[in-house]
């Protein structure tokens, strides 16, 4: 059988970088405030003219380099992304075109935060059929763009990045020793979808719109379906959390990723968090999460990780990989 293995990682942060304090200065918060609510001291905003396809390039370049893959090889781009350059063509267009790769696969997927689980999953399916033996697979945002900046509850949450990784087709033995992408789930409950949305675009206003949220109903869903979907794609395997060696959560809040550790009973030393120093990414936080465990040697051959996120509409999503 076929897997699809992760053999890049790459990961870019726009060079701006905004603290706390920084935004206490224009809204009515602190850094104390801040720390404690989210457990976010700092995010990077990109510069004026740097769009959401620059950013995946650069991290593209990063993962194509660890991966020691040519542009030439690569046969499909999957790019997750809410904040795309244009409202069409793909941001996956762009990015195909700026790296110079050949004819293929390209596509955007619209899943929020839960946009690069999705983004996996689909990338996965192309290489297990035969689509493509080589896939980018790459979360971007600009979510700044996005942003009430009058909006203290909203504006101190988020930043941003992208981060990438390439999948490569490798033939296997078809057991749970097996490097690669072992199991995915997702889903998405459409009843919640006024709890975490943009209040724009261009068929329901004609305007690009802010985020708005239901922080409540965000967090006691987030809590909940992020735990489910750990204990779902183990499941699938007859693996069971004990087997885990790392939890690779999508980083939107510390109290969000501390209470579902809680609820799964791992041990806090098992969860990689980034959160603190890049704030929410939306899709891009997992792969920069998983850059940075790479770096700091957390993510070893042959680990055991899920990486999972829940984001708007309520989507939600998991991966099991063998790395």
């Amino acid at each position: 059988m076929i897997r699809s293995r992760v053999v890049g990682v790459g990961a870019y942060l726009p060079a701006r970088v905004v603290d706390n304090d920084e935004l206490a200065c224009r809204l009515d918060t602190s850094d104390a405030w801040i720390r404690e609510r989210t457990g976010i001291t700092r995010r990077h905003l990109a510069a004026e003219d740097e769009l959401t396809s620059d950013l995946a390039v650069q991290a593209a370049r990063r993962a194509l380099e660890r991966a020691s893959t040519s542009v030439a090889a690569i046969e499909a781009i999957v790019v997750a992304t809410s904040t795309p350059d244009h409202t069409f063509p793909a941001t996956a267009t762009a990015v195909q075109q700026k790296l110079g790769a050949p004819i293929g696969i390209a596509l955007d997927v619209q899943a929020v935060c839960a946009g690069f689980a999705y983004a996996l999953a689909i990338a996965d399916s192309f290489l297990r059929v035969g689509h493509a033996r080589t896939a980018l697979v790459i979360g971007a945002e600009t979510f700044s763009r996005l942003l009430d900046w009058n909006d203290r509850s909203t504006a101190v949450l988020f930043g941003d990045g992208a981060g990438a990784v390439v999948l490569r087709a490798e033939r296997s033995r078809g057991d749970l020793a097996d490097r690669g992408v072992l199991a995915t789930r997702l889903a998405a409950d459409g009843r919640h979808y006024r709890d975490l949305y943009v209040d724009g675009g261009p068929s329901a206003t004609r305007t690009t719109g802010h985020l708005r949220m239901n922080g409540r109903e965000v967090f006691r869903h987030a809590v909940a379906r992020l735990a489910e979907s750990v204990e779902a794609v183990l499941a699938e395997t007859g693996l069971a959390v004990a087997d885990l060696d790392l939890l690779v959560p999508h980083q939107a809040n510390l109290r969000i990723i501390e209470a579902v550790g809680r609820r799964l009973g791992l041990p806090p030393e098992k969860t990689i968090v980034t959160v603190d120093r890049h704030a929410n990414t939306s899709a891009a936080s997992i792969p920069l999460a998983l850059d940075v465990a790479l770096e700091d040697g957390r993510l070893a051959d042959g680990r055991l990780l899920v990486v999972n996120a829940l984001g708007g509409g309520f989507a939600w999503g998991a991966a099991l990989i063998r790395w």
